[in-house]
């Protein structure tokens, strides 16, 4: 996938699942480094944890690492990598954007045909995705004395539970309910 690809979601995520996306504090790493290596110089304490010298001298500066070097630097340190990883975003992977990763990580199909297949599957499904609003308001009220009330009361009463249906629901997105 090229860089200019999309971001896409895991495949391996089950629907409903979220995509968590976590951020890499290479600064933490290198704070701890400099700790742990005490009075020991840069080349001991390289030695000690099994990498290069110029490699533990930016690391501990705050350079990210490639993964051998961060496993190697996570034992000799003692912690788990996970200790190093903040959680930034969390969304809700939709079943589209999964059917989309799934083209892109088959080996059968070129990244341009991957993208000619979405660009189709996201007409269709914009086309013919149901819209999750009901059709009609969520407070209802059968009326049967509607046929014996003045006229025009029936309607000034649905209207009056359109809107009562409408401020609930306003409350509940925002979350005052």
């Amino acid at each position: 996938m090229s860089p200019d690809s999309p971001l896409l979601p895991f495949p391996e995520l089950e629907q409903g699942d979220s995509e968590v996306v976590e951020q890499f504090d290479a600064a933490a790493l290198g704070r701890l480094l400099k700790e742990r290596r005490g009075p020991l110089s840069l080349r001991q304490a390289a030695a000690e944890a099994d990498v290069s010298f110029s490699t533990f001298s930016r690391v501990e500066a705050g350079a990210q690492p490639d993964l051998a070097t961060f496993t190697r630097l996570c034992a000799w340190l003692g912690v788990p990598a996970s200790r190093f990883f903040t959680q930034v975003v969390e969304r809700e992977v939709s079943q589209l954007d999964q059917a989309i990763t799934h083209l892109y990580t088959d080996p059968r199909l070129t990244e341009d045909a991957a993208a000619k297949i979405t660009s189709v599957m996201r007409d269709m499904y914009n086309a013919l995705a149901r819209d999750d609003t009901p059709a009609r308001p969520l407070v209802a009220c059968h009326l049967r004395a509607a046929s014996v009330m003045r006229p025009g009361v029936p309607q000034r009463l649905a209207e009056i539970l359109t809107d009562m249906n409408d401020e609930l629901r306003r409350q509940v997105e925002a979350g005052e309910l």
